[in-house]
């Protein structure tokens, strides 16, 4: 449930997912915050050369922010930088904006995810030393749909309530889970080593890393609905996921 727009809200550990101009010398800055979830902040001023925080307000860099106001959009009144954060490079920049355009296109505004804020801040710590990044961003979106209410089933059989096995082909089937292959069957293919591998976060194997990829993109399509997520073009484009 969202949480009440209080007149002042001080010391948040947020950050920024995106930013656009308001106006000739603000800034409208969506934030994914611990306790209240994602919101739009003005700041005002914030593109003015002497802005104290025209700096600050940047991707990926834990903050602490206060703001003020009960209306929709609400006013920033402080942005403080936190550290800890080593810089993103290349692909593995690519893959926090990926993250961002997640949260932006599935998250509702106002509405708290504590969990998935520690999820959101430890994969970027991940992205930050690892290279592995297509294993990184399963473990992300599949903690995702879990905070949103979809989490997925990976042990047992949907139909039958069988434990997967191994060397069974599946189809996974949405809003419902793994079932048994069978002719006519919609879903998205997959070894039921693949649905185990997924369970037990082992992305080892080249077969369990393309299909958990083909998994993740149709599930994330499903709930996206018309929505189109545009760095996941330039991911594509890049070959690496």
């Amino acid at each position: 449930m969202a949480r009440e727009h209080n007149a002042r809200q001080g010391d948040q550990p947020a950050y920024v997912l995106h930013t656009y101009p308001y106006r000739e010398t603000s800034l409208i800055v969506e934030v994914f915050s611990r306790d209240f979830g994602r919101l739009p902040l003005m700041a005002r001023g914030a593109r003015r050369p002497k802005s104290a925080v025209r700096g600050l307000l940047l991707s990926f860099q834990p903050l602490s922010l206060s703001w003020f106001g009960k209306a929709e959009l609400r006013t920033l009144h402080s942005a403080e930088w936190q550290g800890g954060q080593p810089l993103l490079q290349g692909t593995a920049l690519i893959c926090g904006f990926y993250l961002n355009e997640l949260l932006l296109k599935l998250l509702h505004r106002d509405d708290p995810h504590e969990q998935l804020f520690i999820y959101y801040q430890d994969t970027l710590q991940e992205l930050a030393r690892r290279t592995d990044y297509a294993a990184v961003l399963r473990r992300f979106e599949m903690n995702l749909l879990k905070e949103l209410g979809y989490a997925l089933t990976l042990d047992h059989d949907a139909d039958s309530g069988a434990a997967i096995e191994v060397d069974v082909p599946y189809r996974y089937v949405f809003e419902r889970g793994p079932v048994r292959q069978k002719n006519g069957q919609n879903g998205v293919e997959l070894r039921g080593k693949t649905l185990l591998d997924m369970a037990a976060d082992d992305y080892g194997d080249p077969v369990t890393l393309q299909q958990s990829k083909a998994l993740m993109r149709a599930l994330i399509n499903h709930y996206l609905g018309e929505d189109t997520l545009h760095t996941r073009q330039i991911l594509k484009d890049l070959q690496e996921l």
